[in-house]
């Protein structure tokens, strides 16, 4: 899948109000409007990615992964494949919590730590992990998880 389809996929997604490509996503508040805005409405966990450019521009959009009321899989690989085809600096990731409380899970922190470090090995910068409900939110990167 090439960076113009991640683009018009990502266009095609996108809900009146949410991010249009090349804003900016400048702190997690922002990231996690962008990704309340995507995810609000689904009744199971939705793992979505955030690819930016040097400067935090959105350059794609991409849905990772789609699963059960209290668990998705997320594999690195598929992260960073992404990432690689948008030409992306950075990345944030971000899924919802149907059950209403955002509080990280373990299997969340794990996968946060494993994808900083192989976003370090890769020179992608993993800007956030960011977790969210309908009126609530929670950053990894804001609470020290990163």
């Amino acid at each position: 899948m090439y960076v113009r389809e991640l683009q018009v996929r990502y266009r095609q997604r996108r809900l009146p109000g949410a991010v249009a490509p090349l804003d900016r996503l400048l702190t997690p508040r922002d990231a996690a409007l962008a990704f309340t805005r995507l995810l609000q409405d689904e009744v199971v966990e939705v793992c979505g990615l955030f690819c930016l450019s040097t400067r935090n521009q959105v350059l794609a959009y991409h849905e990772l992964s789609r699963g059960t009321v209290n668990a998705t899989l997320v594999h690195p690989r598929d992260v960073f494949k992404i990432a690689l085809l948008a030409n992306a600096t950075a990345i944030v990731i971000g899924h919802n919590h149907p059950s209403g409380d955002p509080t990280p899970s373990p299997d969340d922190l794990v996968l946060t730590r494993r994808l900083k470090d192989a976003g370090t090995l890769m020179g992608i910068e993993l800007v956030d992990h960011v977790i969210v409900t309908p009126g609530q939110y929670i950053s990894l990167k804001e609470t020290g998880a990163m």
